[in-house]
């Protein structure tokens, strides 16, 4: 099979368009990590997504030229979608939203290396859908997210799920072809500028900032939404709150849920604080002494990721992909089960020994994620099946 490096005589390099929505870190850093492999290997490039995300992940300097696209579905934003794609050999959705919208601006639209159809033949550009995530909704919003799911996944050519419930799901919404895709992410950076720093004095640093020095200190990380789980968090907080020394739970993120949260904090005098938005997540895990996580549903979660990466010991829901990402390197839970989470909390606190079993594991799991040279390599392979065209069967 024709490399997109090589491109056969005559033929420019392969063109394809990444399209993001309101996606979350997940799938906005795998944009940008997959936007710099494609570069790399010859492929152009164009990220449609909202300034936001270029803001943060820069695309541009991944090589990638950048269309800002709102977030909002209207006339005026999928004109500004079929103008980025009018000559793409590919178009690449990731997440629902982006997928429907990709979906609605291709119609119609027909290019040179789609379908197989090669240099010499002109067919519909074909759509890839990159699964992150599922939406987390109920009574008439329920149905009308499944009849989205439903148009995406009959639209695309192929849908990467990146967990099994989620390549499950797409076959069900009568996806032609879904296929298992765990998506690597960049490892986590620190956000703070600087020399390299001595990790114990940082770990030390960030504990005394946060008043955790002779205290054990519990970290969760994500957004402050319902389907985050933190509400069941602080019930389980009660089980430690009568502790000496007493753990702080430290919650990292922004959203519709802080005031909520804090108002229970308060009134409850709950061993909590929430951290708000912050860019050293890798000084947090470092200082930490337990990852809690405790989502109604995950695919791939990040803080799951970073936390079996740095040796953090890890208590997780047993939700979606979960248990696929982490295998044995973390304690799982049933969701909505506070007494068991703060059952394994304590024990793990009161069990040194255990919690650096736990760390080894979650390493030795780490190991075998794909990199991002493999995620790359595999939507190459996807990308080559749709726009190369068929190679002659051989004389037998």
């Amino acid at each position: 099979m024709t490399s997109p490096l090589t491109p056969p005589h005559g033929q420019s390099p392969l063109r394809t368009v990444q399209v993001l929505g309101r996606g979350g870190a997940g799938s906005a850093a795998h944009v940008r990590s997959l936007s710099e492999g494609l570069v790399a290997r010859g492929v152009r490039v164009t990220v449609c997504a909202p300034p936001e995300a270029e803001e943060a992940y820069d695309f541009t300097a991944a090589g990638a030229r950048f269309v800002p696209l709102a977030p909002r579905m209207d006339p005026a934003g999928l004109t500004v979608l079929r103008g980025a794609c009018w000559d793409a050999d590919l178009v690449h959705a990731h997440g629902l939203r982006a997928g429907l919208r990709a979906s609605v601006a291709l119609r119609g639209l027909r290019g040179p290396r789609a379908c197989g159809l090669g240099a010499g033949g002109w067919g519909q550009v074909p759509l890839v859908m990159t699964w992150h995530t599922k939406a987390h909704t109920e009574g008439a919003r329920a149905g009308m997210v499944h009849l989205m799911e439903r148009r995406v996944a009959r639209a695309a050519a192929v849908v990467l799920g990146v967990c099994s419930d989620l390549v499950d799901r797409a076959r069900e919404r009568g996806a032609r072809d879904a296929r298992l895709a765990p998506v690597a992410v960049p490892r986590a950076r620190s956000g703070r500028a600087g020399h390299a720093t001595d990790p114990d004095r940082s770990r030390d640093k960030e504990r005394a900032e946060l008043g955790a020095v002779d205290r054990p200190l519990l970290l969760a990380v994500g957004r402050l939404d319902p389907s985050q789980g933190h509400d069941l968090l602080l019930d389980a907080a009660h089980a430690w709150s009568a502790l000496d020394p007493q753990p702080l739970l430290a919650i990292a993120g922004e959203g519709e849920q802080r005031a909520a949260l804090q108002r229970r904090i308060d009134s409850e005098r709950l061993p909590v604080q929430l951290l708000g938005r912050r860019d050293d997540v890798p000084e947090l895990l470092a200082a930490a002494d337990l990852v809690v996580l405790p989502s109604r549903w995950e695919a791939r979660s990040l803080i799951a990721q970073e936390a079996l990466r740095a040796g953090v010991p890890l208590v997780a829901t047993d939700t979606g992909g979960t248990r696929e990402l982490v295998g044995r390197g973390a304690a799982l839970v049933r969701y909505g089960d506070a007494t068991a989470l703060a059952r394994t909390v304590l024990d793990l606190l009161a069990d040194p020994v255990r919690r650096t079993a736990l760390a080894t594991a979650g390493r030795v799991q780490a190991a075998g994620w794909p990199s991002e040279n493999d995620t790359v390599a595999q939507v190459l392979s996807v990308y080559d099946e749709l726009t190369q065209p068929p190679q002659p069967a051989l004389p037998v």
